[in-house]
């Protein structure tokens, strides 16, 4: 039995997660939720075992009634601020950013101003409201410490013209990234599934059994010694997406905290990665068609200055 609505889900624990801590089941039976967000809903009595308030640690023996009580989220009042930004092109229509590392898309967990959102409710009169208080005009998003170029709806019409053009992958991605080692081939695809980490579930990976379908194909655009540049197109739109299929293929992105090493083998590596401090990632390209006039627009964002930098540090090396 699995009865799911909105806020609302009810499972038969299966017979193969018998034995397993409470909040390890729920994490594989609803693997969109982390597992500090389980133990408090749990600790808030959201998520109850054939009725009952549990511990985390209850082991569960397989047969037993689960649900799973998603609240709403806390209403949150977005005030525009103003934050500087570069727009790269508006109209009526739609807004081009391009995001400098270290900013947020929209306010979340942790995160309640200081977004891009913020900025863009500063600079326009208007956003759609299809997002949300928390997501307005958000038609797709870049990790916090990713640079480069979004695009955001204006309107509703423009908005679900946009999201129906993401889903029906029509909308071309091209990002920019400076990975870890020396690849060999000058272009190729990985294409391996990709799922929620089964034991870190601020993690993606490719090594479980249960993923969904992902594809990011590549090619070189310069060799340097110890790491290699290069240019990514992502076919697929999957949480973390690039970042995990580079890692687990052995060539994690340079500055990466989540699927990088701990210790880079070399000095220079180290240094060059902790002056950087993030991942070194950049959306350069989108090409789409305008929700209006349906003409096919193709926009460009240049490297961020601090990736910039670290590229020629290893062109002084080379």
């Amino acid at each position: 039995m699995n009865i799911k609505e909105d806020n609302f889900d009810v499972f038969n624990v299966p017979e193969n997660l018998s034995g397993l801590r409470a909040d390890v089941a729920v994490s594989h039976l609803r693997s969109d939720l982390t597992r500090s967000q389980i133990r408090r809903l749990i600790s808030e009595k959201s998520i109850l075992v054939e009725g009952k308030a549990i511990k985390p640690s209850k082991r569960v023996i397989g047969g037993e009634v689960i649900s799973v009580i998603i609240p709403p989220p806390e209403p949150l009042n977005v005030q525009p601020q103003d934050i500087e930004i570069s727009i790269i092109y508006e109209d009526d229509e739609i807004i081009l950013v391009n995001k400098p590392p270290g900013l947020a898309v929209h306010p979340g967990a942790g995160i309640r101003d200081g977004t891009l959102v913020n900025a863009l409710l500063y600079r326009c009169n208007g956003l759609s409201g299809i997002g949300g208080k928390i997501r307005p005009g958000i038609v797709h998003r870049l990790d916090k410490n990713t640079s480069g170029i979004i695009v955001v709806a204006k309107n509703d019409f423009s908005h679900q013209h946009l999201v129906n053009q993401f889903k029906a992958r029509l909308v071309k991605k091209m990002y920019i990234a400076l990975v870890v080692g020396e690849i060999e081939k000058d272009s190729g695809t990985f294409s391996s599934p990709i799922s929620r980490h089964p034991t870190n579930r601020i993690k993606m990976t490719t090594k479980t059994k249960k993923g969904r379908e992902a594809l990011t194909s590549w090619r070189i655009l310069k060799r340097y010694d110890q790491v290699t540049l290069v240019a990514i197109e992502p076919k697929t739109g999957r949480t973390h997406q690039i970042r995990v299929h580079f890692a687990d293929n052995g060539f994690p992105l340079l500055g990466d905290d989540v699927y990088g090493p701990k210790r880079y083998r070399t000095q220079f590596l180290e240094y060059v990665s902790k002056k950087l401090g993030r991942q070194a990632l950049h959306a350069s390209k989108l090409c789409f068609k305008h929700p209006k006039s349906g003409n096919r627009m193709e926009f460009s964002a240049p490297l961020a200055e601090d990736l910039m930098d670290v590229i020629g540090l290893f062109q002084e090396k080379t």
